[in-house]
């Protein structure tokens, strides 16, 4: 055991200067660090191992001098004794082993604190020498870098210099040529101008002259709207032309059946019209007189405000009584209808009865009747036309309902028909299928039939030969 102790000794020596040269090769600034902490684990494994087997062997000694203290007490003191030598050697060894190692340890970390302090020397060195490399290699790349980049720069200013050039030269030739069409089109433009201008000073002149024809026509025109008041001024004349105009109207808007004229009613009173229309409106009457003397009183630029203020009362007294006789002569209980119809011939009369003078409208619509002029006649002769179309077809509508009977009959016999045709057509459709496969299978058999008499005409030729 005591000749092992040199030889552990110098193995873990040797391992622990292994483990610190790698340490050293793999981390210089740990080194130290780890280095210390390993001595100190395996010096503590040592001096853990060593009372081990010192505690091994004192059990050992102990039994055996238990087993052998019966028979020999003395052996066994002497024993003992060596026992105790050995052991006092032993601690000796121990001691002048741990101090050995102390020794080595300290010179190891002596030689290791010198050779890290060369190492980081080195390195500083190194790194000092690889700062000043990279930077001069960094400032030369700069350098050439900065150069190729002020000769790119110079050529690209010189191609762009040549390009703005070249498109300097095409954009003023552009230019020249634009501003050349431009000016073409101006001098076309202002030669058309002054055509076009000549043409509407003529044409300007012709239409002055119409205007000088247009004015005598005028003239004439106004002479004549002179001659038509004068005319619609006479109560007789103004009652004809109203009855024309209603007449005018009510022609183009209703069949013949459907209106009169100058119709007498059961009272002797003529009406200027009558409307037939379908029960439970019935016959309904048409005046087309009316007065206006006052109405023209009301618009006479030479009569003062008193008598215009005046014209428009008697205006308005005339109209309630006209509405009154032709509701007391035209409203005939199971002859006529509950209404009548007062036409106004003019529209400016039938505005200012509306606009202003609505207590008259409300009279009238009390009196159950119903003031028109040109244009809201023409709406109720289209409703009345409306309503008589609709009785006819009523009237004409079992006829129709028997005629779309009939259509429904026929139609039902050609929806057979038509289905029988279909069957037909399918069956021949189908039979002219069954034919093209008989003809098929007919030109198979003389197609067959064909190609064995071709290969039986060698076979008879060579057995006439043989024979």
């Amino acid at each position: 055991m005591t000749q092992l102790l040199p030889v552990l000794l110098g193995v873990t020596n040797l391992g622990v200067l292994l483990w610190l040269v790698l340490s050293i090769r793999s981390n210089q600034a740990a080194a130290l660090v780890a280095a210390e902490a390993r001595a100190q684990q395996i010096e503590n494994t040592i001096v853990q191992a060593l009372r081990l087997t010192e505690n091994d062997l004192t059990g050992g000694v102990e039994r055996q001098a238990e087993r052998l203290a019966g028979a020999q007490a003395d052996s066994a003191e002497r024993l003992r004794a060596q026992v105790f030598e050995a052991l006092r050697a032993t601690n000796d060894a121990v001691a002048e082993t741990r101090r050995c190692m102390d020794l080595g340890v300290a010179a190891q970390r002596e030689d290791l604190a010198t050779r890290l302090t060369g190492l980081a020397q080195t390195a500083a060195t190194r790194d000092e020498q690889l700062r000043g490399q990279l930077t001069e290699a960094m400032l030369k790349s700069v350098a050439e870098q900065a150069r190729a980049d002020r000769e790119l720069l110079q050529e690209g200013l010189k191609a762009a210099s040549l390009q703005m050039a070249g498109s300097n030269e095409a954009l003023m030739r552009v230019l020249s040529e634009r501003l050349d069409a431009i000016t073409g089109v101006v001098h076309q433009r202002l030669d058309e101008g002054f055509k076009k201008t000549n043409e509407t000073f003529a044409s300007v002149m012709a239409r002055l002259a119409t205007i000088d024809e247009a004015q005598k026509k005028i003239d004439g025109l106004t002479t004549n709207v002179v001659s038509l008041q004068e005319l619609l001024g006479d109560k007789r004349s103004r009652g004809a032309f109203g009855e024309v105009q209603l007449e005018a109207l009510v022609k183009n808007a209703l069949p013949p059946d459907g209106y009169g004229f100058q119709v007498q009613l059961a009272s002797g009173v003529r009406a200027d019209c009558v409307l037939n229309l379908p029960e439970p409106t019935g016959r309904v009457a048409v005046d087309a007189k009316f007065p206006l003397e006052n109405y023209h009183r009301m618009f006479d630029a030479s009569a003062g405000e008193a008598e215009r203020k005046g014209a428009q009362s008697a205006f308005r007294a005339d109209v309630k009584r006209h509405v009154e006789a032709i509701a007391s002569k035209y409203i005939i209980a199971g002859e006529t209808s509950d209404g009548a119809v007062m036409f106004v011939p003019a529209e400016a009369v039938f505005a200012e009865i509306h606009a202003y003078h609505p207590e008259v409208v409300q009279f009238a619509q009390e009196r159950r009747v119903w003031i028109v002029s040109p244009t809201t006649l023409m709406a109720v002769l289209n409703t009345a036309r409306a309503v008589l179309k609709d009785v006819e077809t009523r009237k004409q509508i079992h006829v129709i309902k028997d005629a779309l009977g009939k259509l429904a009959k026929d139609f039902s016999r050609f929806d057979e028909r038509m289905q029988k045709l279909a069957t037909h057509i399918r069956q021949a459709h189908e039979d002219v299928q069954e034919v093209h496969t008989s003809s098929k299978k007919i030109s198979g058999h003389f197609t067959r039939i064909e190609q064995v008499q071709l290969e039986d005409v060698p076979r008879a030729l060579i057995e006439s030969d043989e024979s």
